[in-house]
């Protein structure tokens, strides 16, 4: 689709200097679509494939799927399960996933209403290579994940020698984002015209650095920090192997492109369930609730820079 998507083989090192470990291409491999699979307790429905969507009925239990890994996503659903669905006339169900699976497919079918592990750009590329999929986002943003460079050797961006060796995430959303991280930081430059969001390493068109890149699954991350100069990724995977919160030494929020949206089947937004729970979503509180929550503050930031602390978050 990009340019992104021309790359050598794993473990081969390229003349653009830089190196593929492991490269998981989760929105191109047929049937097999973003992160997360198996589902828990509570969706039975989407375990029966030929069950018609309960998403229309008056009083169904919607279930929101969450990754099972983020302590910080679970807390947001908790809470709108319990305070904001109750004020907006719906019910919400956490649901958490731990493996990769149909995921996006039974959000289309109505087997489950929604996500929110998902950016635009992410969704984007996953209806790209699934064009019968009816999934769209239903919100803006709902949070932004905390995302940026992690370092065991230096303390500041400045100090990253010539040649250093740099870990990006290997599916191409995420690398996006990591080549607009260096960019933003002024290490590198995207060739004239290029979306941000859409970028890939054939996109760089100036490295003063000569710095070189090292793609690796956002699982395999943290144990990079011990062999390479910098990692680039999620806070939620290097707080959950034990990695010191002093190590990121540069994450700015990033664009609207990269952040959290509750995404729904298309075909289910006129339903009276979706129109309130795209509400309960996008309640101010929930603002207010993910700037104070301790569960959310390592790793996810609110979409506004100071929520309103008046605001009862029902914490």
């Amino acid at each position: 689709m990009n340019s992104q998507n021309h790359r050598p083989s794993a473990d081969q090192t390229t003349g653009q200097s830089f190196t593929i470990k492991r490269r998981r291409r989760w929105p191109w491999v047929t049937g097999l679509i973003v992160l997360v699979a198996v589902i828990g307790a509570g969706l039975a429905s989407f375990r029966y494939a030929g069950e018609a969507s309960t998403i229309p009925e008056p009083g169904s239990v919607l279930d929101v799927a969450y990754l099972e890994s983020n302590p910080a996503e679970q807390a947001i659903l908790e809470y709108v399960s319990s305070t904001l669905g109750p004020a907006h006339g719906v019910k919400v169900r956490g649901v958490s996933l731990s493996d990769s699976t149909q995921i996006n497919r039974a959000v289309s079918d109505g087997k489950i209403a929604g996500t929110i592990f998902q950016h635009r750009y992410w969704l984007g590329q996953v209806m790209a290579a699934n064009p019968a999929f009816q999934e769209e986002p239903g919100t803006g943003p709902i949070f932004h994940w905390i995302f940026g460079v992690w370092s065991e050797k230096y303390h500041d961006l400045q100090s990253l020698p010539q040649g250093a060796r740099i870990s990006i995430p290997a599916d191409p959303a995420n690398e996006a984002q990591a080549l607009w991280l260096l960019e933003n930081a002024g290490l590198i430059k995207l060739r004239p015209g290029v979306e941000p969001w859409t970028a890939g390493l054939d996109d760089i068109s100036e490295n003063p650095r000569n710095f070189s890149w090292t793609l690796l699954d956002l699982g395999a991350q943290p144990r990079g920090l011990t062999s390479l100069d910098a990692v680039i990724g999620y806070a939620e995977s290097f707080l959950a192997s034990g990695i010191a919160p002093e190590k990121l030494i540069y994450s700015p929020k990033s664009p609207d492109q990269f952040a959290s949206v509750l995404t729904i089947g298309s075909r289910y937004r006129d339903t009276e369930n979706i129109k309130n729970l795209i509400k309960a979503f996008e309640d101010p509180k929930l603002q207010t609730f993910i700037f104070n929550d301790p569960r959310t503050k390592p790793i996810v930031l609110p979409t506004t820079d100071s929520p309103s602390t008046s605001t009862n978050a029902g914490l």
